[in-house]
């Protein structure tokens, strides 16, 4: 990514048919930051984070999965997915999210 200039989340990655693509925008020690493509019927299997991430969807629809509680999420919409809770994602449309992921001691 270059920084100091201007770029659109939704435009800077493509969806690929059934597939999960991902794009590291920062990583650093302290953190990282990942523009994730799901296609349609696309997902991630439940897994626990070891930090707290924010997700944004910034294009389509999904529904996350945190412990038993299921949130259907649209684009604008964010959540906080909290670290040591199970947590897992469903494609309902192609969709595009922002991780951030900040790394604490």
């Amino acid at each position: 990514m270059e920084v100091s200039k201007l770029f659109r989340l939704a435009d800077h990655i493509s969806y690929a048919e059934n597939s999960v693509v991902s794009k590291t925008i920062i990583k650093k020690q302290t953190g990282t930051i990942t523009l994730f493509a799901f296609d349609k019927g696309q997902g991630l299997s439940p897994h626990i984070a070891p930090f707290d991430a924010l997700v944004q969807v910034v294009d389509g629809a999904c529904v996350f999965i945190i412990g038993e509680i299921r949130n259907t999420m649209n684009t604008g919409d964010c959540i906080v997915l909290p670290s040591g809770i199970v947590h897992s994602v469903e494609s309902i449309t192609p969709f595009k999210m922002l991780l951030t992921m900040i790394k604490i001691s």
